[in-house]
């Protein structure tokens, strides 16, 4: 079999005028897909950072074309009246395209860890029992607005000996293809099937069913994108999903904490990116602090134009406050709001986040090392921090190169998934001719 034999439809021959259409185009790339796994998985690293680099260098040549492209997504989202959170991360600038490129550049430098052999223990039956890192296999990968998602998506899987199968939202589509056209480009220079990456090539909300229903070609699903999205995928996949549905992330801060250092971590956690899911949705201040601080925060707040939302205690020291109610504590605003409970201590903080919060990302700001080791440890979190800014929760700030999303599963991988994050292992044993006896 060639290269030529994985080739997929260029997006602009791929019709999809009907319901049945779209399934069996989409079923088509699955087939596509599952055929290409086997050469991913052998393929090498130099090849596949070769890969990475090509693809890197297209989107530098041609983000001219992306952000033109991407324009046009911006002009008909924003006449289709997308919230503020989803247009800022649809956008593309040519600071954000830039960031892919380099995002590329990071995953080659990554170690690749297909391949990669546990230590070795010897059973007294003689067999030598090792675990070897291997691929997932085909992802397919269900997102919203952010078109990086494309290039970071194909980047990590590629590298991890994967095959992806790309369903982008409608609001980004112009931009997803430009994207997967230069991902496109760097494959062929590196002599590795187009079907390595696909990009589903329809608005029709059947290619989603169809995807989730394809258990014989797809070996995982990755959603990113709202809570209503992964809500439905979620109850209609037929393969595993690694997913989070909120990003209702809390920062506490505790008693004799650093005050001037402690608000800007709380501000910083807020306002770095409202749209982002590690953006700080629920600040909790301790009860000592909160007669100092509570002045202070609302300060630096309403001057960025944020609507703060308090529990009683607050709306006592800053009674012109808007006052929160119960279903402010569950919500993730991804923009400019924010809720604020003052709490008796580390016990009530830790209860508001177990009771309120995603699993996400929560944070303590403090100076005291006990309180800050028993938060670790009773935060049932993916990320838990320590005098470090919620924002933070980024594959590419936890030296992943990039993330294909962040998980709150228990199971598998958690937290900012990167290339380690998209292989699972299998056992490699080795005897001597052995045999088993009764």
């Amino acid at each position: 079999m060639t290269m030529n034999d994985y080739a997929v439809p260029e997006p602009e021959t791929m019709t999809l005028p009907d319901k049945q259409t779209v399934q069996a185009q989409v079923h088509l790339m699955g087939k596509a897909a599952r055929a290409a796994a086997s050469v991913m998985a052998a393929a090498e690293t130099l090849q596949k950072d070769r890969a990475l680099h090509a693809m890197a260098d297209a989107i530098e040549a041609d983000e001219a074309a992306l952000l033109a492209a991407n324009a046009q997504d911006m002009a008909t989202a924003g006449e289709s009246g997308i919230d503020a959170a989803l247009l800022d991360r649809l956008q593309l600038t040519p600071e954000r395209i830039r960031s892919m490129s380099q995002g590329l550049r990071s995953v080659a430098a990554q170690e690749d860890p297909v391949g990669a052999l546990s230590a070795t223990s010897r059973r007294p039956s003689g067999l030598e029992i090792a675990r070897m890192r291997v691929p997932l296999g085909v992802i397919g990968v269900i997102y919203e607005s952010r078109p990086n998602v494309t290039a970071d998506a194909a980047g990590l899987c590629i590298k991890s000996g994967n095959v992806v199968i790309l369903r982008g939202g409608s609001e980004a589509l112009l931009s997803n293809r430009a994207i997967a056209a230069c991902v496109r480009q760097g494959l062929v220079t590196a002599g590795l099937p187009e079907a390595a990456v696909q990009l589903v090539n329809t608005t029709d909300r059947a290619a989603v069913g169809a995807l989730l229903a394809m258990d014989d070609c797809v070996d995982v699903i990755i959603p990113r994108g709202g809570k209503g999205l992964v809500k439905r995928i979620s109850a209609e996949a037929r393969v595993p999903v690694i997913k989070h549905l909120d990003g209702i992330c809390h920062v506490y801060i505790d008693n004799g904490a650093d005050r001037p250092r402690a608000v800007e971590v709380a501000l910083n956690a807020k306002t770095y990116r409202y749209g982002i899911c590690g953006a700080m949705e629920t600040l909790l201040l301790h009860t000592n602090e909160a007669q100092a601080m509570l002045p202070m925060l609302v300060d630096v707040f309403t001057g960025k134009g944020v609507e703060l939302r308090g529990c009683e205690h607050c709306l006592e020291i800053v009674p012109g406050m808007n006052a929160a109610t119960e279903a402010d504590w569950d919500t993730e605003y991804l923009g400019p709001v924010l809720s604020i409970r003052v709490v008796g201590d580390i016990e009530a903080a830790i209860a508001h986040i177990a009771r309120h919060g995603s699993g996400h990302t929560d944070a303590i700001v403090t100076n005291d090392i006990a309180r800050a080791r028993r938060f670790v440890r009773q935060v049932d979190s993916s990320s838990v921090m320590v005098n470090a800014a919620t924002c933070f929760a980024d594959g590419a700030e936890y030296g992943l190169g990039a993330e294909i999303g962040i998980s709150t599963n228990r199971m598998h991988v958690r937290g900012p998934v990167g290339v380690l994050g998209l292989t699972t292992e299998k056992y490699v044993v080795n005897g001597d001719y052995t045999t088993r006896g009764g």
